[in-house]
């Protein structure tokens, strides 16, 4: 889903309104370029979305992103941004031993690529749809897997009469010699 969010950013920002575009910069998402900044923006579908060596990753893509535009020969001031789609954290400065950045979410992540502050209402509907579609998906796939995964049981590990063989389990799962692994894919 995150994938998803990060993708509407991009082609809200990009292809909608010719505001921004891709970055080619790894673990760079979409860059903006007005009269003064270049924005650097990784863009994540919250605001608490990874652990330390993550961030840490962040920040060195942060810094390699910089050290290539600056051999490009540009002039204008780079700026970080660690955009989320969701989440109610107002525009803070993140600092770290090597950069600051900011962090902006929900409302004001939208607002800002796009120059519209009610985007983010707008998109809920949408987002909901595909929230929806990714469920039903999601629902489907997990009962068929409990369905391969009971099937391949009862074949294997019962008697006619559903019982339990736990002998023939336990010699799979517990014996000291090696047997036949799993296969769900009967």
């Amino acid at each position: 889903f995150g994938d998803w969010l990060e993708g509407l950013a991009i082609y809200i920002s990009d292809d909608l309104l010719k505001k921004g575009r891709k970055s080619s910069s790894s673990g760079i998402d979409l860059e903006i370029v007005d009269e003064k900044y270049h924005y650097l923006i990784s863009i994540k579908s919250g605001p608490n979305w990874g652990n330390s060596s993550q961030i840490s990753k962040l920040t060195t893509d942060f810094v390699n992103a910089k050290r290539s535009i600056k051999t490009s020969g540009y002039k204008k001031e780079v700026v970080f941004i660690n955009g989320c789609c969701y989440g109610r954290k107002q525009n803070s400065l993140v600092k770290t031993k090597t950069i600051e950045y900011h962090k902006i979410c929900g409302q004001l992540f939208w607002e800002f690529i796009s120059g519209d502050e009610n985007l983010y209402k707008d998109i809920i509907i949408p987002i909901g749809y595909k929230a929806d579609k990714m469920n039903e998906e999601f629902n489907r796939n997990y009962s068929l897997t409990i369905n391969r995964f009971t099937r391949y049981f009862m074949l294997n590990f019962c008697y006619e009469n559903g019982e339990i063989d736990w002998d023939k389990f336990l010699k799979l799962s517990s014996s000291k010699y090696e047997s036949n692994s799993l296969n769900l894919q009967n």
